[in-house]
C-alpha cells in the first residue's frame, strides 16, 4: 500500500512594516536562533512580500500569511483573513472598556 505524504503548510505571523503598494503589503518576521557553534541566542529579521487583496491592512498590524502560488515576482505569501483578528484589530482594550478606533478601516 503506497504512503500518503501530508504537505506542511508554511506559516509565519510578524509585523507589517509597509503597506504603500496597492494589494502588497511587506511584513518583517523576527525569529530567534541560536549560534551552533558559540551558543548565543539572537535575533532574525527577514521580510516578506505579501498578498493583501482586500488592502486591510497597515503599518504597524500585526498578521498572518501562509505560502500559496507565485503571484507576482516577489509574492509568494497570502494573508489569513481571521475575523478574531480583524476586531481585535478594530478596538482598543482600556482596562474594562473597549474604544473603537477612528479613522482605520
Amino acid at each position: 500500500m503506497p504512503t500518503v505524504q501530508l504537505k506542511r503548510i508554511r506559516r509565519f505571523e510578524g509585523k507589517v512594516v509597509s503597506a504603500k503598494t496597492p494589494k502588497t503589503i511587506v511584513v518583517e518576521v523576527v525569529q530567534t536562533t541560536k549560534h551552533k557553534k558559540y551558543l548565543k541566542i539572537f535575533l532574525q529579521h527577514r521580510r516578506y512580500h505579501v498578498h493583501d487583496p482586500r488592502q486591510m491592512f497597515h503599518e504597524g498590524n500585526t498578521v498572518t500569511f501562509v505560502a500559496c502560488r507565485p503571484i507576482s515576482r516577489t509574492k509568494r505569501w497570502l494573508v489569513v483573513y481571521n475575523e478574531a483578528q480583524n476586531e481585535k484589530r478594530k478596538t482598543k482594550n482600556f482596562g474594562n472598556y473597549s474604544v473603537p478606533q477612528s479613522g482605520t478601516p
